[in-house]
């Protein structure tokens, strides 16, 4: 995606490819719920708010909409969990997605 179209998109002067409307936004930052709109662009997000058209619009009704974390580096066998219990800890928490390294699984077998 060129960034002069993703710009364009966030301004306003052009539509996005999607808008989410209706959305209940939560800020893992600062804790807030907010009603918001996002302009999605090709793969990214241009926009958050109001006001923003789309080619084509999804009425989200209120539901949530939060993003999802990864985490970069985890050694899940360190944990001494298996990844279901890994997985209930740290979903709540935002995290969506793990890249996991192994290679200490022979020092906690």
């Amino acid at each position: 995606m060129e960034l002069n179209s993703l710009v364009r998109v966030a301004r306003g002067d052009a539509p996005a490819d999607i808008v989410l409307r209706n959305a209940k936004l939560v800020n893992v930052y600062s804790g807030e719920i907010y009603p918001a709109d996002v302009a999605i662009s090709g793969a990214r997000i241009a926009g958050v708010g109001s006001g923003y058209t789309g080619v084509k619009e999804i009425d989200l009704k209120g539901s949530y909409l939060a993003p999802g974390l990864i985490d970069a580096h985890v050694h899940i066998e360190s944990a001494m969990v298996g990844v279901r219990q890994f997985a209930a800890a740290v979903v709540p928490r935002g995290v969506t997605s793990v890249i996991a390294d192994p290679h200490e699984i022979t020092n906690v077998l």
